[in-house]
């Protein structure tokens, strides 16, 4: 299931200060490198992984590779996040109850 690779690569903090950076727009590896204690070939394999979950795109042009966001794996994410958008409002109104209980 995409879903599972999606998961397991938003599970690391590069990963996600990757895609952080790629919020901003698309970028080559070495812009991405920029402010990060990592080697190429380490930021090759995050954004391997990245690729391969279907968060991130890559662009050629000519021999430079730029790296951009993918929709369309966000928007799956999106779209698992919306099964428990439900679920929050009424555990925090009970939550916000059980606590003016508790100062009573």
């Amino acid at each position: 299931m995409i879903e599972n690779e999606i998961f397991k690569a938003l599970a690391d903090p590069t990963r996600r200060a990757i895609l952080d950076k790629l919020t901003a727009g698309s970028l080559n590896a070495s812009a991405l490198r920029e402010g990060m204690a990592i080697s190429q070939p380490a930021m090759s394999q995050h954004l391997a992984v990245l690729r391969g979950a279907g968060l991130v795109r890559e662009e050629r042009q000519g021999r430079f590779v730029n790296y951009r966001v993918d929709p369309e794996g966000l928007a799956l994410v999106a779209r698992w996040l919306t099964k428990y958008r439900a679920f929050w409002p009424a555990r925090i109104d009970d939550l916000r109850t059980l606590l003016k209980e508790m100062d009573q």
